[in-house]
């Protein structure tokens, strides 16, 4: 039908912008005589499709204006969550709570949004007057009304006497600390009745000096603290935390007086995903101290985690179930400070008041939004934080994308900035709640690892596991191999695995100090030359070789700490570009060094290799990464070689 693609276009137009929706918040809907479509609960307005919307009898939805309901608020909100159900047709799809609001429009499309620039103004000290000298007979104010059948009631109520007045139907609801509704018959008027709003509110605005995109990074190191006070919000099931500052932040963090501009929700969304409570830090020096203290009261009081923690000088930190819902918390509460910023122009800012927090904080309707949202657990590494150095492509690549599927939140730690972040993105169309983020690192510098140390926990809070996969390959025998050569080789395939190892192990140590049921995981991605000798590939083999013993040696020195260290010893990945690449894989550089004898061909050289492997196949990422997840999940096994190479290579 024309008319739902209509309303399909309008809505992904407008859920799309953050102006206007944030976390696929906001319902759309359109309706004829008989039916009404309405974005079913669950569904976001970006993305939504036809399937998105469910359908409703409007003939059955009316009975819901008429019905005499239960006095008491929880049966009453029951016997109309039963009747919404009695009319929809679509059985597999809840309508929004607001279906009836849609319904009591006339108008074909509905849009309901909760722009900044509208909330800025209905989340004032003065919106109702500010409404009425802004909009005069162009809109409704609707004072706050707790949502559901009693906003419902509330809404049609001054509908009916706007209509008695003006004689007209009205096309723009304001609700007080909630957002607007627009109504239409073309959803090119929706646009034009919503350009109208904007415009006129920004141009009674003072404008904010604050950028939204200017990041700013925190002189603090933020991996000797974040880490720990990620371990002391996880007794519950292990958490994402991800850091967000900017001037806007920074400013509404400088004191206790700024911060209460935003101690309070203004509108329900900020409860669903950011709850009502938030904890303010602005003295470092005891931090660590302050937070165990008050994270540990916090729950003792409340009965869950605080979703939202400022600390002045370092900024916003988001506390999520998994990386998808820090960035929801992260952008619903910057929209709280950009609604507060906007609330100065009409009198100051309007919290909510506690007994309407209590009603959304209990409300069945924002709970079932709060399950939509979370999402649950499938992977084996699920909501863990692994960084794989040379992931950009290769081996490494493949090992990513294999631990992203099974729930990880991916560090892709490369020098090749362009693959790399091509790599990251990929894996994000995998990813479900979890997510991959790219960092241009050098193994073998300590100030790059510094710096992939602290964009991982600024990203997800902490580590969970290092993969040391980055390694490179000359081969050649004593009398090509040059001294250069020799170290470069060195230099990345054992010097750097001991730098990985420096470099992550004090945020894992400080992990387990706060969780003393907790263990870590450093593994090292060897291989098969790391167990016996092989000719004309010294220098890799030597490197190799080196590389177990600095396993034995760091697992004795960290177990005490709980971070276990192993290594894996791969067999060959004939595909994989290390083996593949036309002009300088190890099929080409093993036949110009003479290591296979009688070779006469790339393909001589490929059987020759497989002839060795009894299992008759390549070690392929899938294979490497199944060990991964062994080595994480058991708790007794470090120090180890674990050979994965087809049988051709076994342990004495």
């Amino acid at each position: 039908m024309k008319e739902i693609e209509k309303l399909i276009e309008i809505s992904r137009r407008y859920g799309r912008d953050s102006r206007y929706v944030i976390a696929g918040g906001g319902n759309t809907s359109y309706k004829n005589a008989e039916r009404l479509w309405v974005k079913a609960s669950g569904s976001s307005l970006a993305t939504i499709t036809e399937d998105g919307f469910a359908a409703l009898d409007r003939q059955k939805l009316a009975v819901i204006a008429t019905r005499q309901y239960s006095s008491d608020a929880a049966l009453r909100e029951e016997e109309v969550k039963n009747d919404l159900a009695a009319a929809c047709i679509t059985r597999d799809r809840r309508p929004s709570v607001e279906t009836s609001l849609h319904d009591a429009m006339a108008w074909a499309f509905v849009v309901h949004l909760h722009p900044t620039v509208v909330n800025g103004l209905m989340c004032s000290q003065k919106a109702e007057t500010e409404t009425a000298r802004l909009f005069g007979d162009e809109a409704v104010y609707i004072p706050y009304t707790d949502p559901g059948y009693t906003l419902f009631k509330e809404v049609l109520d001054r509908i009916k006497a706007y209509k008695s007045q003006f004689g007209r139907e009205p096309q723009i609801l304001l609700l007080q600390n909630h957002g607007i509704f627009v109504g239409a018959d073309t959803i090119e008027e929706i646009e034009a009745v919503y350009n109208h709003v904007i415009t006129t509110i920004e141009k009674n605005c003072v404008e904010s000096q604050y950028s939204d995109n200017e990041d700013i990074k925190s002189d603090i190191d933020v991996s000797g603290i974040i880490p720990a006070i990620r371990m002391m919000l996880s007794n519950n099931g292990l958490k994402t935390l991800k850091i967000r500052n900017n001037s806007r932040i920074r400013r509404f963090l400088e004191s206790e007086k700024s911060v209460a501009a935003i101690s309070a929700p203004f509108t329900p969304d900020i409860i669903v995903y950011c709850k009502s409570k938030y904890i303010y830090f602005d003295c470092f020096e005891s931090l660590l101290q302050d937070a165990e203290r008050l994270i540990a009261d916090y729950i003792k009081t409340n009965g869950y985690t605080p979703k939202v923690l400022l600390i002045k000088g370092i900024g916003l930190i988001a506390v999520g179930d998994n990386a998808a819902g820090c960035d929801i918390i992260l952008d619903v509460f910057e929209d709280m400070m950009k609604i507060a910023e906007i609330a100065q122009s009409f009198g100051g800012e309007h919290s909510m008041t506690q007994r309407q927090i209590e009603f959304i904080d209990n409300w069945e309707v924002e709970n079932y939004r709060r399950k939509v949202s979370g999402g649950g657990s499938s992977g084996r590494v699920e909501n863990k934080t692994i960084i794989v150095t040379g992931a950009a492509q290769g081996f490494g690549e493949g090992i990513a994308r294999c631990l992203i599927r099974e729930g990880a939140n991916i560090v892709v730690a490369d020098l090749n900035e362009p693959v790399g972040m091509a790599t990251a993105e990929s894996l994000n169309n995998e990813a479900k709640k979890n997510r991959a983020i790219f960092v241009k690192t050098n193994v073998a510098d300590m100030a790059s690892l510094q710096n992939l140390i602290n964009e991982t926990v600024t990203n997800f809070g902490g580590i969970d596991a290092f993969v040391s996969n980055a390694g490179v390959l000359r081969a050649g025998g004593l009398d090509d191999m040059t001294p250069e050569n020799f170290e470069f080789v060195t230099k990345i395939n054992y010097n750097a695995y001991f730098y990985c190892a420096k470099a992550v192990s004090p945020v894992m140590k400080l992990q387990n100090r706060y969780a003393p049921d907790n263990y870590c995981d450093i593994i090292q991605i060897n291989s098969k030359s790391g167990l016996r000798g092989s000719k004309a590939n010294f220098a890799y083999a030597g490197g190799k070789f080196g590389g177990v013993g600095l396993t034995q040696s760091f697992a004795l020195e960290l177990a005490p700490f709980r971070i276990k260290v192993n290594s894996i010893c791969p067999g060959n990945f004939y595909e994989g570009p290390l083996w593949s690449n036309p002009e300088n894989g190890l099929f080409v550089q093993y036949l110009n060094a003479g290591k296979v004898p009688g070779a006469k061909t790339i393909e001589d050289v490929r059987k020759y290799y497989m002839d060795q492997v009894p299992m008759r196949k390549g070690t392929a990422p899938e294979d490497v990464t199944k060990a991964i997840l062994y080595l994480i999940d058991q708790t007794c096994e470090t120090g180890q070689a674990l050979p994965i190479t087809g049988g051709q290579v076994m342990l004495n």
